[in-house]
């Protein structure tokens, strides 16, 4: 079984996947939803009916998105791969967000009036939600919770973005686990926010 975490939106998601198929989810929103990330654990074991020593790998989405959220997610997946001597890999929370919803424009809100995407080559990159908005085709579904904070000016545009409930705003546990492979590093499009003054 593959225990998978991402902390790096504004929905902290955990699922526990076996045989491709997810067995248990369990998710947290708001300002302090990554801090529940241990509750969000135990939460899916417990639903799952399994114990810690049943998981094989630990999967950590590394982003882009919150810098602490990110911070959050990945040093509790260490962590936990560590005291159970599994191994953790990463994951991009873009390209599980877009799995989640085939053809649709993932968008991570970067803060600063600025969204996380995709390019065209599946790079993670920082735009301006106008000049996103300016390039959808109508029709396009955006999600994530850059489509949701942005979501007047894509609809404006002629994009789809589903109610602010639906499962497809957060990275699913079946794509998460499905994507798995890189290092468990944090994805930093930008610097962050908060930097130390030179004196």
């Amino acid at each position: 079984m593959t225990l998978v975490l991402d902390c790096a939106t504004a929905r902290a998601v955990c699922g526990v996947v076996g045989d491709g198929r997810e067995l248990a989810f369990a998710s947290s929103e708001g300002g302090h939803a990554a801090q529940r990330a241990l509750v969000l654990i135990d939460e899916v074991l417990a639903r799952g009916a399994c114990e810690a020593r049943d998981i094989a790998q630990i999967v950590v989405g590394c982003g882009p998105g919150s810098f602490t959220g990110l911070r959050i997610g990945i040093a509790t997946a260490r962590g936990l791969a560590l005291a159970l001597d599994r191994p953790c890999v990463g994951v991009s929370t873009l390209e599980a967000l877009a799995a989640g919803a085939p053809g649709c424009v993932a968008l991570v809100d970067a803060r600063r009036g600025e969204l996380f995407a995709l390019d065209a080559r599946g790079s993670a990159v920082v735009e301006l939600p106008e000049d996103v908005a300016g390039r959808l085709q109508r029709g396009t579904l955006c999600v994530g919770d850059g489509a949701q904070r942005y979501r007047s000016l894509l609809e404006a545009a002629g994009a789809v973005v589903p109610p602010d409930d639906d499962a497809r705003h957060a990275p699913g546990a079946e794509a998460l686990s499905r994507l798995a492979g890189g290092a468990p590093e944090p994805v930093y499009v930008r610097r962050p926010d908060a930097e130390p003054r030179v004196a």
